[in-house]
């Protein structure tokens, strides 16, 4: 996934103008479609993990919410991005956790069930929590709209996530054969709105998008980092410490993306980290689950 990731964003750059007719309004759907499929592949056991271990999965939304959304403020500043560019670094740190992490997690030996529940759970509080930390974090320099961007939320996330689990629950058999392919869908959805996103800002990026790549790389590997070292702090098992550092390192970046179209048109930039977002952490994903697989962290 994340070499399909890389290439669409270089055939994003390279070829602009052929992608031109790829409109923004299709990230929305997009991104109903990678959630649709999440509920689909949601079980009850995914979130039976919350009552039964609370405070690994409270450990791990706690830091969800306060790791990326204050570092993601703190490299705005650092860099002194641009506004529309901050907006969407914020954007990207306000964000849950995204679905890929879960495979990273499987594929770095990690504790998969409480990535799921962290997963599920922050992806249930976003609603909420995404509006009024944007507002908290970036209110100064846009007007943030908390009600909207909680309802748009709701419909792009929570909405297409629980048609899933009531299909699933009435068409279990057609469901499971159709499990195999849904990786494969989300995988193409996610390079689609890397490609939309890019091709519409190539020429900013290549004039001077190095900046954000930058802050980007480091907003997810600090992410990662904080994430190992507050399960060792906990003294968390070393899956769990996986689990937690994968978790807080990769975010629903789709979900920036498609925010910052619905709600800061205005600044047409602010898509530019979420899209970025997707390609790096699908890179830095790969490499965290094989260094974590093989040195047993």
């Amino acid at each position: 996934m994340g070499v399909l990731v890389l290439l669409s964003a270089v055939a994003a750059l390279l070829f602009p103008d052929t992608l031109s007719h790829l409109k923004p309004r299709l990230i929305n759907p997009l991104l109903g479609i990678i959630m649709f499929g999440m509920g689909l592949t949601l079980k009850t056991e995914d979130f039976r993990v919350v009552f039964s271990r609370p405070r690994d999965v409270l450990v791990g939304c706690l830091a969800q919410f306060t790791v990326m959304p204050l570092l993601a403020f703190a490299l705005t500043r650092v860099f002194r991005l641009e506004e529309a560019l901050a907006i969407g670094v914020i954007l990207v740190g306000c964000c849950p956790g995204g679905t890929a992490s879960n495979v990273i997690t499987f594929l770095a030996r990690g504790d998969l069930a409480l990535s799921v529940g962290m997963t599920a759970m922050s992806t249930l509080l976003a609603p909420v929590l995404t509006p009024l930390l944007v507002w908290l974090l970036a209110g100064e320099m846009v007007d943030v709209d908390v009600a909207g961007m909680l309802l748009s939320i709701l419909w792009v996330v929570i909405l297409p996530i629980a048609l899933g689990l009531v299909v699933k629950r009435i068409w279990p058999r057609t469901t499971e054969r159709a499990a195999g392919y849904l990786p494969a869908l989300s995988s193409l959805a996610i390079c689609l709105i890397v490609l939309i996103v890019i091709a519409a800002n190539a020429h900013k990026l290549l004039s001077g998008g190095w900046i954000v790549l930058l802050v980007v790389v480091l907003h997810n590997v600090c992410g990662l980092a904080a994430g190992y070292l507050i399960g060792l702090l906990l003294h968390l098992s070393p899956a769990k410490r996986r689990a937690v550092s994968i978790e807080v390192g990769m975010q629903n970046s789709g979900l920036a993306s498609s925010l910052a179209t619905l709600h800061f048109a205005a600044y047409p930039l602010a898509t530019i980290p979420g899209a970025l977002f997707s390609v790096w952490h699908n890179i830095s994903g790969a490499i965290v689950a094989r260094f974590y697989s093989r040195h047993g962290a």
